[in-house]
């Protein structure tokens, strides 16, 4: 089960910090990963980290300004977001799933429920 939480409203070139908890005794061995959905677009790949020894992943359009970390013995999967855009608006998901880190949804098999950011200009 994944828990995601920190969501909010922030101005332009702010910071936000989003986590994701996961329970259950293989969280440790799961990689994890961010995902965003805007309305009306598709949901796209933000970072993700494999399992320990963690190897981290982002995407070219948050690269420089979001980072990805396992904290607390790797059962929490945290998201530093800085120097926030208006176009980084959106429903963040966190997901999991056994094997390596992977860019793509289709490739998690479990989903927390979305947590919102928005960004005002």
């Amino acid at each position: 089960q994944l828990q995601a939480s920190g969501g909010g409203l922030v101005q332009a070139g702010g910071t936000l910090r989003l986590s994701c908890s996961a329970s259950g005794r293989t969280a440790i061995n799961l990689a994890m990963g961010w995902f965003r959905q805007a309305p009306g677009k598709e949901r796209e790949f933000v970072a993700a980290s494999s399992r320990r020894p963690a190897l981290t992943s982002h995407a070219d359009s948050v690269r420089g300004r979001f980072t990805v970390s396992r904290v607390n013995a790797n059962n929490t999967l945290s998201l530093d977001m800085n120097d926030l855009k208006p176009e980084d608006s959106a429903v963040y998901y966190c997901a999991a799933r056994s094997g390596g880190l992977s860019r793509y949804s289709g490739h998690y098999t479990y989903w927390g429920q979305g947590t919102q950011v928005t960004v005002s200009s």
